[in-house]
């Protein structure tokens, strides 16, 4: 045994908002596959900043629970601070829900195609506390 991770164990960064809502965010190109395409729920919102290199972050949405406003923007900002415009004020972060992301045939890992985008624009943060342990 070689002590690696599983292929299907991607390594996430998590965190916990206000309210409990969880958020996972992926490390790598593989990782944001995984939890795009797998771990995340049809229902659940996916998250990435606009026109740059970043995270892919899913907020878990629980059967019958539905996040405000204040949470969609609290984890499209920490979409923006897993991405190179770490240190701009405002960030241009797309968000729709997971069942609205697909992958083109062939396509490098960590791309995709999304519909129903709706765009929030957050100053980049993760909730206080940061980090909690990695899924």
């Amino acid at each position: 045994m070689s002590g690696r991770p599983a292929p299907d164990e991607p390594k996430l960064f998590t965190y916990t908002l206000p309210g409990g809502w969880t958020v996972l965010a992926g490390r790598t190109d593989r990782d944001n596959d995984l939890l795009s395409l797998k771990l995340a729920a049809p229902d659940d919102y996916w998250f990435h900043v606009r026109g740059m290199p970043g995270s892919h972050v899913i907020l878990r949405v629980p059967v019958g629970s539905e996040p405000d406003n204040a949470t969609l923007k609290a984890a499209a900002a920490v979409a923006a601070w897993h991405s190179k415009k770490r240190e701009a004020r405002q960030v241009g972060v797309s968000c729709t829900r997971a069942r609205f992301v697909t992958k083109p045939r062939g396509a490098q890992p960590g791309t995709v195609n999304i519909r129903k985008e709706k765009v929030l624009t957050v100053r980049p943060a993760v909730p206080d506390g940061g980090e909690d342990e990695t899924a």
